[in-house]
């Protein structure tokens, strides 16, 4: 279906593969094997790092660990933790194992961790000793978990109900046995990822370890990874966007990584480029933004960058713009999500098209189909729909067979998402169905709007969204917030959306906010701004 695709791509997927040894014991014995994999600034325990020889133990170390307690191949291993070692050390440790990872981040609450230990039935969570006090009311009467594995210093707590406290450091530092990876088919589970849903519940995405090569044309074609590749990422491992390209991919490819733990200050991402040489940055662009805003750093206080990569949210003209007058480097963006990693993308090789989402990568076959599930032309709006035999795509929903069913149909997988391409192979994304803004009998795209706004100098940041102003009528409207400083001004921002866009595509209404409400992922709940605006005009 990409017949606008002139670059070659053949897949090579073996029978057995296991991520974790292709990330670490794969390297062994290669040029790389005592190049550091990792490096972590902590801005309370300061740097940390693994060479691969050693990422590779560590997580023959923890793979050990697991079936010493015991824990089989295809059971689940909860994992909440920081930015640490400890983070890739049981992400692929546990793959390592033959269990399957599951992921989660610190930020959520204790009933949080207790839903998705009970609906992944994971038998053991890997968290701080820190974090356990707010933990362990909820989760000793958990019906599946049996054992708690805490890092950090400190004693270890009592044992709580059934459940078996193990101190990481000391299970870590029991003597290695030759230890062989599982032999994981490439179809077999790897890991476990819940979506950050709006609303209810998240459900988990399972991954096979084949997703790991679906991901190789985006470290080609969107990563241009090269010789001695050192990266910054700003993410937290427990995102599916760190995961992949601050974790996985790297290490697939024998990069170094750098991530961070702290507070994240704007001037922070620049000192770390520096200090580490890195040479290839990736950030969302709320992070790109606030080092333009907040920051007077430009490309010669970062000689060693090269490459910049930015995914989770559409970034802005505007922004692109300021962010090569000062670095030099363009930003390219990438189009994906958990059920099927970066497929669409801003292709090294091809110059960018401000607004466009890029290119799908080489391999990927993808469709833009409508309502009919037929192809439409250039220029016609589709919902993309991913091949079945994609590598790179999920295995099913976690305990959602329906939901899973629904979503597949004559051989490809409707992702949800809309999107329509010109006649030079550029996607240009338009949201998600219920995002579409269905105004005056036109459809409009949010990110088109908010792509025209957020350039207005009072803009620090704005989301579109409709409003139904009565039963045959809504309008456009527009949450902003100010930069600082900036008096509000609603007719000016109405006639500057009347300057650079279509009457029919224009705000007619502004609300200011002082935040959006975001997913813990930080992406916004738009949601949850439609519910606002009907409350504030009721």
């Amino acid at each position: 279906m990409n017949e606008h695709l002139d670059t070659p791509w053949e897949w090579n997927i073996p029978e057995f593969f296991n991520i974790a040894a292709a990330c670490t014991d794969a390297h062994s014995g290669t040029s790389v094997a005592e190049q550091q994999a990792i490096i972590i600034e902590d801005d309370e325990l300061g740097i940390s790092s693994a060479t691969y020889s050693e990422l590779a133990e560590l997580t023959s170390r923890f793979a050990q660990l697991l079936d010493k307690l015991p824990v089989r191949p295809g059971e689940r291993v909860l994992i909440r933790l920081p930015n640490s070692l400890d983070y890739p050390t049981a992400f692929l440790g546990a793959m390592k194992a033959g269990a399957i990872s599951v992921p989660t981040s610190t930020l959520l609450v204790a009933e949080e961790v207790v839903f998705l230990a009970e609906d992944s039935g994971a038998a053991v969570l890997v968290t701080h000793k820190s974090m356990w006090y707010e933990l362990h009311q909820e989760l000793e009467y958990s019906k599946t978990l049996r054992h708690v594995l805490l890092a950090g210093e400190g004693p270890l707590p009592a044992d709580c109900g059934h459940l078996k406290l193990h101190d990481l450091e000391i299970g870590l530092a029991a003597p290695l046995n030759r230890w062989t990876p599982f032999p994981t088919r490439a179809d077999d589970p790897a890991y476990l990822v819940y979506t950050s849903g709006t609303t209810g519940h998240p459900k988990g995405v399972l991954h096979a370890h084949r997703a790991m090569i679906g991901r190789r044309p985006a470290t080609e074609h969107w990563f241009d990874l090269t010789g001695a590749d050192r990266i910054l990422h700003s993410g937290k491992f427990n995102w599916t966007y760190a995961l992949g390209t601050a974790l996985m991919d790297p290490m697939f490819n024998g990069k170094t990584v750098i991530v961070h733990e702290g507070d994240n200050r704007a001037d922070n991402w620049p000192k770390l480029i520096a200090r580490h040489q890195c040479t290839i940055f990736i950030g969302v662009p709320r992070v790109f933004r606030q080092i333009i805003q907040k920051t007077g750093y430009c490309a010669r206080d970062v000689p060693s960058l090269r490459h910049c990569m930015s995914a989770g949210e559409h970034l802005s003209d505007e922004l692109r713009v300021a962010w090569r007058e000062r670095f030099n480097q363009e930003i390219y963006e990438g189009l994906g999500m958990s059920e099927c990693s970066y497929y669409i993308s801003q292709d090294v090789n091809k110059p960018i098209r401000p607004g466009s989402a890029g290119f799908i990568q080489p391999g990927h076959e993808i469709a833009l189909l409508n309502e009919h599930r037929q192809p439409v032309a250039d220029g016609e709006e589709g919902m993309i729909c991913v091949a079945e035999t994609d590598p790179g795509l999920f295995l099913r929903y976690w305990n959602r067979e329906q939901e899973t069913r629904e979503t597949r149909h004559d051989g490809w997988f409707f992702t949800g998402d809309y999107a329509w391409r010109d006649v030079d192979g550029s996607i240009w994304f338009q949201g998600r169905r219920d995002d579409i803004i269905n105004t005056f009998g036109y459809r409009v795209s949010p990110h088109e709007v908010e792509r025209v706004m957020k350039p207005h100098p009072d803009i620090a940041d704005c989301v579109a969204v409709p409003e139904a102003v009565d039963a045959e009528t809504t309008l456009v409207a527009i949450c902003v917030i100010m930069e600082t400083g900036a008096r509000k001004n609603t007719d000016s921002l109405i006639e500057y959306g009347r300057h650079h866009l279509a009457s029919y595509k224009c705000p007619k209404r502004v609300y200011y906010m002082n935040d959006f409400p975001r997913t813990r992922n930080g992406k916004v709940i738009r949601s949850a701004l439609k519910q606002k605006i009907e409350i504030s005009s009721a």
